[in-house]
């Protein structure tokens, strides 16, 4: 499994707009208009993840959700991370 470099993940990003390369992994903040909103998309975020074998980070202050992908297997950022990043913006929608 190739892991990405922040370099060579730098074009791959242009795929999945507002993502951002940190810490050998990428990473996106949500906000929606409440809680409830916020863990709706939690939990459609969940199906999407469990369907792909591949979780993410989950951080949840009321109405904004964080969100970090990294394949730990391979111990950093993988192509794995932007199918389920691409996933995860069609939730968003």
């Amino acid at each position: 499994m190739k892991k990405y470099t922040k370099d060579e993940a730098t074009p791959k990003l242009q795929t999945v707009p507002g993502w951002e390369f940190n810490n050998d992994g990428i990473e996106k903040q949500f906000q929606f208009k409440n809680f409830k909103e916020a863990m709706a998309f939690m939990v459609r975020v969940g199906d999407a993840a469990e369907a792909m074998n591949h979780h993410p980070e989950f951080f949840n202050v009321y109405n904004k959700v964080k969100l970090r992908l990294s394949t730990h297997d391979a111990g950093g950022l993988t192509d794995r991370d932007f199918k389920l990043a691409g996933e995860i913006e069609k939730v968003a929608v």
